[in-house]
């Protein structure tokens, strides 16, 4: 989805480039030189864009809720681990970037969705995703959010990233999170208090066609990915007028919950014993979050999440 908007978008500065208006294309350029390190530093939101009226018809189109399940104080940071990626991340999307659903259950609460730093890249694109509250992803970016002197802050990290996305197939339950530990180092250096969230029915949007580890498909998608930054799924839903086949995400409900926090003492330097002992606490409260909630969304009662 963000591939196709960014393409879209390309495609006009490369007309802009070509056509008799390129001197806007050269004004553009500069302005992305100086205007370089801002998603890094908070980005740029627009309350204005978050407050569209088509993010209300996207998020019922599903539809798309957010659950709390906790109090998260304001006068604290947090790091919120969204699970799993999914093809879209439709949830992290319409919860954390439109709509006054987590303002109106998080008052004085902050939400970051940070995003591949190789989207900022991309003329127009990254205006465009800056104004609904998306950050890079890189080190510095995070660290800027969390570093918020008094608290109110809050990073969203889709942990699984776009490798997960391969793994983005109705039913399936398993998560890449087994040797991404640099969210836990990030939450014990500045303190922040970690949140797992758990997205029902992401998976379910889309039909992805079959590429079991191992098979020659799947190597392809992993080195591509590898590559660009970025995975490319092969997916399909249903049309305009048609339920067989199409690209539009099928009409799935979204359940976004969120979990309690776990509390984090900063600490600046910790040892792999500390990151590997926080992170072990995580998969246990994200695996608790899911079987508390899997019987209110559908999932059978002998299915369980799968790290790998």
């Amino acid at each position: 989805f963000l591939s196709l908007v960014a393409e879209f978008c390309c495609g006009f500065f490369v007309i802009l480039i070509l056509g008799k208006f390129w001197f806007l294309a050269v004004l553009y350029l500069l302005w992305l030189y100086l205007d370089w390190e801002t998603p890094c530093t908070g980005g740029r939101r627009s309350q204005w864009v978050r407050s569209w009226t088509v993010w209300k018809y996207f998020r019922e189109y599903f539809p798309i809720h957010l659950i709390k399940t906790s109090e998260l104080s304001p006068n604290h940071n947090y790091l919120l681990g969204f699970h799993p990626h999914g093809v879209l991340v439709a949830g992290a999307f319409g919860n954390f970037c439109t709509g006054p659903s987590f303002k109106n259950l998080f008052p004085g609460l902050t939400p970051f969705l940070h995003i591949m730093p190789i989207w900022f890249g991309c003329p127009f694109f990254r205006e465009y995703v800056m104004s609904a509250g998306m950050v890079s992803a890189s080190k510095e970016s995070v660290s800027y959010v969390l570093n918020n002197e008094g608290g109110g802050h809050a990073s969203v990290i889709v942990i699984g990233g776009a490798e997960e996305a391969l793994n983005a197939h109705p039913g399936s339950l398993t998560l890449n999170i087994l040797k991404r530990k640099g969210f836990i180092k990030m939450a014990l250096k500045h303190g922040a208090h970690l949140v797992p969230v758990f997205s029902f029915g992401e998976n379910e949007l889309f039909k992805q066609v079959a590429n079991p580890r191992g098979s020659w498909l799947r190597n392809v998608q992993e080195k591509l990915q590898k590559i660009m930054g970025f995975a490319l799924p092969l997916f399909h839903a249903r049309g305009v007028f048609q339920y067989s086949f199409g690209l539009i995400p099928y009409r799935q409900p979204i359940h976004t919950v969120v979990g309690s926090p776990i509390p984090v003492k900063q600490n600046l330097n910790p040892t792999t014993e500390e990151i590997e002992e926080l992170h072990a606490l995580y998969l246990q409260k994200l695996r608790k979050l899911f079987e508390e909630h899997k019987r209110n969304y559908g999932i059978p009662e002998h299915k369980s999440l799968i790290f790998e």
